[in-house]
């Protein structure tokens, strides 16, 4: 009989490849060969409510809360009186803290793995056993990089709740056996800020399904004939997101249409802004929203492109675009956590100017030796069973 674990997410980790539900994902599957595991988790998208009898099918037990965004927002307000962050008011939920302290005592559950520093608020304190967290990124300096971006008063605000979510995440990895982030470069950014817990942090890399993310199957052509196709992938109501998208297609593309007329940048991803649609106006862009499968038009793209300002972690679109066999052009951010060499697995561009001789570059050579060269690099570094083995031996008690 395995034992009970309790895993702890705060959106519903499904589907397995979208982009921000992927690590969870993975972890969800490689945690249920070990143990019987109870997820508590919530939904904020209506679009994810289909996803619960799946995910039901991979847990011993689900307790799934679903949100409503704006009224999660109006509530969260009341962390400004009690001094905390407003993204842990947002999941502040009485149900959920119900569940976990009667799944906790009716199974004896001994093990815990929060995902997201939000979701460590449902951990009671004085829980007995193992708990770790897998912090992925650290949100808190996520929102200092917000703060420095934006001017009076959303840069108070945000610098408020880099602040507020920064103590936060210091309180949980104290009282936590371990913390992990999604890359060397963030663990070791996170034990300079939290020194006190600097013994206990470490990392696992995200991982790709480089069966699923593979040249070699067959996909339609999403694009015209003529276009050679520049594509962005990710979900285009996050800001850095749309920060990234609007900069490129405002100060690269000009340049690149002048160098090749044919070039057409394509916003891949989900729930766009009015201020992402608002793009699809310019010379050479286009915005094709929420797509059942983005394997297409990365399969069909001359080149992908991450030209994010505001980044943290390990970038999934990268290393998906790269097992994909694509010529991958990367701003130093997103670059951050992957092991590639610039001007062999991919390449690196740091100003727009940079930008536009890169992806002409690109569009102009085949890429295979590129692509190759990228593939190859995900599939021997970025395997997930190889990368989630360490969280195994942090959920086993200590003798």
């Amino acid at each position: 009989m395995m034992d009970h674990l309790l895993y702890l997410v705060h959106r519903i980790p499904y589907p397995p490849n979208k982009g921000d539900k992927i690590r969870s994902y993975h972890l969800l599957q490689h945690l249920r060969r070990s143990y019987q595991v109870h997820l508590g988790s919530f939904i904020d998208d209506p679009a994810d409510v289909q996803h619960l009898e799946p995910v039901a099918a991979l847990c011993a037990s689900s307790h799934v809360v679903q949100l409503n965004p704006k009224l999660a927002r109006l509530r969260s307000l009341s962390a400004f009186a009690g001094g905390r962050a407003l993204s842990l008011d947002f999941y502040r939920n009485a149900g959920m803290q119900a569940w976990v302290r009667e799944t906790v005592a009716r199974h004896c559950i001994r093990r815990t793995l929060v995902f997201s520093s939000a979701m460590a608020q449902f951990v009671p304190p004085a829980m007995p056993g193992r708990r770790v967290i897998d912090f992925v990124d650290i949100d808190s300096d996520k929102w200092q990089q917000y703060a420095a971006k934006k001017s009076w008063p959303m840069s108070w605000l945000y610098g408020r709740e880099a602040r507020c979510l920064l103590a936060h995440e210091r309180a949980v990895a104290q009282g936590f056996e371990a913390s992990l982030f999604v890359s060397q470069a963030e663990a070791t950014l996170f034990r300079q800020m939290a020194p006190e817990s600097a013994a206990k942090v470490g990392h696992f890399n995200n991982g790709v399904d480089t069966d699923y993310f593979s040249p070699e199957r067959a996909y339609a052509n999403p694009f015209a004939a003529r276009e050679q196709a520049i594509v962005f992938t990710g979900a285009m109501d996050y800001w850095p997101n749309v920060d990234a998208v609007q900069w490129f297609a405002r100060d690269v593309m000009p340049g690149v249409i002048a160098g090749n007329p044919d070039a057409r940048f394509c916003i891949v991803g989900s729930r766009p802004t009015d201020a992402v649609q608002q793009l699809a106006t310019l010379p050479g862009v286009q915005v094709t929203g929420s797509v059942p499968d983005v394997r297409p038009y990365l399969a069909h793209a001359r080149v992908a492109v991450a030209p994010l300002r505001i980044a943290r972690g390990i970038q999934n679109k990268v290393l998906e675009a790269m097992a994909m066999a694509r010529p991958v052009v990367v701003s130093p951010q997103a670059l951050e956590g992957i092991a590639a060499e610039p001007g062999h697995e991919l390449l690196l561009a740091s100003d727009a100017t940079q930008y536009v001789s890169a992806v002409l570059s690109a569009l102009a050579l085949d890429g295979s030796d590129l692509g190759t060269a990228a593939r190859h690099k995900v599939q021997v570094r970025y395997g997930w069973e190889a990368n989630l083995a360490k969280v195994n031996d942090l959920l086993e008690p200590r003798h």
